[in-house]
């Protein structure tokens, strides 16, 4: 399957805006702007900028919801590749999958245990059987964020590849436009039954009951499908600045939903989608320029095991750095991200030249 280097590249900034996030709001604790005269702002370009800097920094959360969009849509186009090619062996896509999966999370956990510059904010007990089960939703308030809260995701991502057969049945059979409605209503119910009518902890709506982030995850999709028909089209619209000017113009709206209990049914996905055209008409720019792409597009095509390293590390540094400026801070980020990347990029390598190899030997063995 050719790949596609702006969908690459836009792996690359989500996961390395999530990154900075984590960065972000350790080193200013609870998110709060230092200290600064306010009426300078009125005045000062200087301080509206970094006031806007404050604010953009702080959405930075909202990639996640970038990243299941993405997840749904790379899922979605390679088993339609594998599709158009005869009937799909779902035992086999399940053990390709998850082989996928496993190795390079057991390695993350490996790597936490004994990496010497990371944020140990619990103690190592019998939970982590679950973490490395990847069950994260039993006993969903003392596991789910347990030992790296961003494995989170982890979680929900296996939810998505158990129930994805049935889900991809019902987009082929109902065409995009259908199966986008359907998965949203069934989200939109999820989480109002659990916002609502049973409220529930917040985490099993951030992801712990995977329907509930449904939307999000057929969006993407349903791109794949109307990509799939119309390739031009659809670049046209996410690469081209047109989607960025609607992303940017609903943004607003979207934020509003915050502010109110039936809002809040609507928010992950609404803000995903904004952040979604906003970093993929980003990456539409930087795919206009060779260099810049590649570093992008190699950053996402190994973006999980930047996803499955990073936090414990920024927050260890984060804390570490609290005194320094913001530039210095803006700096560090830069040289922080770089190196995260290069380790969870040569980590992720490793890991699958390990895997691929194990498998081939037992193949051999039994052939």
């Amino acid at each position: 399957m050719k790949r596609l280097l702006w969908l690459d590249i836009s792996k690359g900034l989500a996961i390395l805006f999530v990154a900075y996030f984590h960065f972000f709001r350790t080193y200013f604790e609870r998110g709060v702007l230092p200290p600064a005269d306010w009426s300078d702002i009125i005045v000062s370009a200087l301080s509206i900028l970094r006031l806007v800097w404050f604010k953009v920094s702080g959405l930075g959360f909202h990639a996640v919801g970038v990243f299941i969009i993405l997840s749904g849509w790379t899922l979605m186009q390679s088993t339609m590749r594998r599709a158009e090619a005869g009937a799909v062996a779902w035992g086999t896509w399940y053990r390709a999958r998850f082989v996928r999966l496993y190795p390079m999370y057991w390695v993350a956990h490996l790597v936490y245990l004994v990496s010497p510059f990371v944020a140990r904010l619990e103690p190592v007990d019998s939970r982590i059987i679950l973490s490395l089960l990847g069950l994260r939703f039993i006993d969903i308030q003392m596991n789910f964020m347990y030992l790296n809260a961003a494995w989170w995701y982890f979680s929900m991502l296996i939810q998505f590849y158990l129930i994805f057969p049935l889900l991809f049945w019902v987009a082929r059979r109902l065409g995009p436009w259908s199966f986008l409605l359907i998965a949203c209503a069934a989200g939109f119910f999820a989480r109002y039954l659990l916002l609502v009518v049973w409220p529930q902890n917040g985490l099993w709506v951030l992801g712990g009951f995977a329907i509930c982030r449904l939307p999000e995850f057929a969006i993407g999709m349903s791109l794949a499908m109307w990509h799939n028909q119309s390739p031009t089209r659809v670049e046209w619209f996410l690469l081209r600045g047109a989607g960025f000017v609607v992303g940017l113009i609903l943004y607003p709206a979207a934020l509003q939903l915050y502010h109110g209990l039936y809002d809040y049914i609507f928010v992950d996905f609404a803000t995903g989608a904004c952040c979604f055209l906003e970093i993929v008409g980003v990456a539409g720019i930087i795919s206009l320029f060779n260099g810049p792409a590649k570093i992008f597009g190699l950053v996402g095509l190994y973006s999980y095991g930047l996803y499955l390293i990073h936090q414990p590390y920024v927050i260890w540094l984060g804390l570490r750095i609290r005194e320094q400026p913001i530039w210095m801070f803006l700096l560090i980020s830069v040289a922080t991200l770089a190196v995260l990347s290069a380790w969870g990029m040569l980590l992720e390598k490793a890991t699958n030249t390990l895997v691929n190899k194990l498998v081939s030997a037992r193949r051999q063995a039994h052939a």
